[in-house]
């Protein structure tokens, strides 16, 4: 399941740090910036209210981490999600196979020197020959991210051979991607089973 929150600057912030426990809201307040704890507990009330709707699962998770940074639940890793925020929504997929999922703000402009340092000839052509360049490089994006957050594996120095290498395996994920009815961000979940 996918659950997604646009209204970040709604959230009562002392409230939030209250509900989302100790361990976010100790993350949350080492942030500066007031939108960077509000996305930080914004993800994690996602969470759980996808962990109460889908397991009936309540009060706050307490997360650990794989090497390159993917959250388990300690108590149920038996439940797969994957987090994600940008500046204008949050965004939380949940699941009982691994799952990864990211969202990104549409870029004002393109930069091409790091287009060539992240895709491959056919995604540039792509971006290039688009009738929205800034739209299909966050496509693009946010694809190659959320399957990095579904392996677990993190960002990797390969970008542009990524699809390649993961065609080649022997399980190839599904994607689904939307884009926001503003055409302000685009999310991407990647998993083995359909996310809608």
């Amino acid at each position: 399941m996918i659950y997604l929150n646009e209204h970040i600057a709604d959230i009562n912030l002392t409230e939030a740090l209250r509900k989302v426990g100790r361990q976010r809201a100790e993350y949350a307040l080492r942030y500066h910036r007031d939108l960077d704890r509000r996305l930080s507990v914004a993800v994690i009330l996602l969470l759980m209210e996808g962990l109460e709707r889908e397991y009936g699962l309540s009060g706050p998770p307490v997360l650990t981490f794989g090497a390159n940074g993917k959250p388990f639940l300690i108590d149920h890793p038996e439940i797969h999600f994957n987090l994600s925020h940008c500046p204008r929504a949050a965004l939380c997929a949940l699941g009982d196979e691994t799952v990864g999922c990211d969202i990104e703000a549409i870029p004002d402009e393109l930069d091409w020197d790091v287009c060539r340092h992240c895709f491959n000839e056919a995604e540039q052509d792509s971006i290039r020959n688009s009738a929205n360049p800034l739209l299909a490089f966050t496509e693009h994006w946010t694809r190659k991210e959320a399957y990095l957050k579904w392996t677990g594996e993190g960002l990797c120095d390969d970008l542009p051979g990524l699809f390649t290498r993961a065609a080649n395996s022997e399980l190839f994920p599904h994607f689904h991607t939307r884009i926001a009815p503003d055409a302000s961000y685009v999310w991407t979940v990647c998993g083995e089973g359909l996310y809608e």
